[in-house]
């Protein structure tokens, strides 16, 4: 059986409000419906979401079409940035490229990416260890965990280079043995 890590698609971006707390955007909620039309979607038994807005309401569209319910995790949270708050698109990237680039250290206060890894992980592996094998999971979170969780689970350094922009992407792995068995690959697209 598989299990997938799903990044929340396209948000409403708006500086006024705390970044946990947006919600998809019109072209992230067309995205999530597309996806939950897939029939490996209706195969999810499970679905576990980070607890900020965004992913939530992710989440919570794949479970209509799966049939089940939602599951919140705290620590599946996206890295955090609260330090700095709002940074605008382009000072943004070159904030998450240095991250990437210097897991050890803090950006002006940033969780550290190796601390978010391990967090990510740690979290993920918990629930895969008290999980029946058998029964397809969805893990719906963040791009920037879920590219530290990925590095983890393929045993690579932390890294930027195989994250797709825009959110939305989904990498899939096996239940038996939590090896990676797709890349990043756009979430509506993924056929199971």
């Amino acid at each position: 059986m598989f299990g997938v890590y799903l990044t929340h698609p396209q948000v409403t971006i708006d500086p006024t409000v705390p970044v946990p707390e947006w919600g998809l955007s019109d072209l992230g909620r067309e995205r999530t419906r597309a996806t939950a039309g897939q029939v490996w979607v209706r195969s999810l038994g499970r679905i576990v979401s980070s607890k900020e807005k965004k992913a939530i309401e992710t989440a919570a569209t794949l479970a209509e079409a799966a049939g089940t319910a939602v599951e919140t995790d705290e620590e599946m949270g996206e890295n955090d940035r609260s330090a700095t708050g709002f940074l605008p698109p382009q000072e943004f990237e070159k904030a998450a490229d240095w991250f990437f680039a210097h897991p050890d250290e803090s950006f002006r206060g940033w969780e550290r990416a190796s601390d978010a890894q391990r967090r990510i992980s740690a979290a993920v592996s918990y629930i895969l260890d008290r999980h029946d094998p058998t029964v397809p999971i969805a893990f719906v979170g963040h791009g920037g965990v879920g590219t530290l969780l990925k590095c983890q689970m393929m045993g690579r350094s932390i890294g930027r280079s195989d994250q797709l922009p825009g959110g939305g992407n989904l990498f899939a792995f096996r239940l038996a043995d939590r090896c990676v068995t797709c890349d990043w690959t756009p979430m509506e697209f993924w056929q199971g």
